[in-house]
């Protein structure tokens, strides 16, 4: 449950190394399953987000640098428009896995804050680019780049579902610390 010491010490000094601003946060437990270890609140990250709250340090690395290294590259070099925000749906909250048959019982890893869900991105040409109105979009450029940025968070994280996945992500990415190597 608890990572290494040395694990989540040496992520605070990658992310002061690539200039992440972040807080850490008090290991706490909530009991059945649930609480914050080595986890951390991402103040900048140089793109503002929102919705994101505490985040398991390895979860906040790999998020940041998704962020800065493939979704505004591609947001620039698909959509032509520099990345202004990414909106965040939530990181630590206490459940279960929702959404599949068969697991109710077991702890989604939001549980722990080792899971980020993404739900849109606006550019600073004022557009809005949503994974509910957009995933299935007509438009080739808007659909290529969130199936890039997938395509981008499925190497940096275990766990990456979609509206492919099934109906209870139709809104969202979900991104998860883990090492699953699932992507849909």
């Amino acid at each position: 449950m608890k990572p290494p010491a040395g694990e989540t010490a040496q992520c605070h000094a990658d992310l002061r190394r690539e200039g992440v601003d972040f807080r850490i946060l008090p290991a706490q437990d909530f009991g059945q399953g649930c609480g914050l270890y080595g986890a951390v609140q991402l103040t900048d990250i140089g793109v503002p987000v929102t919705g994101v709250t505490a985040m398991r340090c390895g979860n906040a690395r790999a998020f940041a640098a998704w962020v800065r290294n493939a979704v505004a590259p591609a947001a620039w070099q698909l959509l032509g428009s520099p990345l202004a925000k990414v909106e965040g749906m939530g990181t630590y909250a206490c459940r279960n896995i929702i959404g599949t048959r068969g697991m109710g019982d077991r702890r989604s890893g939001h549980a722990l804050a080792n899971a980020v869900d993404i739900g849109g991105f606006v550019l600073k040409d004022g557009r809005r680019i949503t994974i509910l109105n957009d995933w299935n979009t007509a438009d080739p450029q808007v659909n290529r780049f969130l199936r890039t940025i997938r395509a981008s968070a499925c190497k940096r994280y275990g766990t990456v579902l979609s509206p492919d996945y099934n109906a209870a992500h139709r809104n969202h990415l979900h991104l998860e610390d883990d090492a699953a190597h699932f992507c849909r």
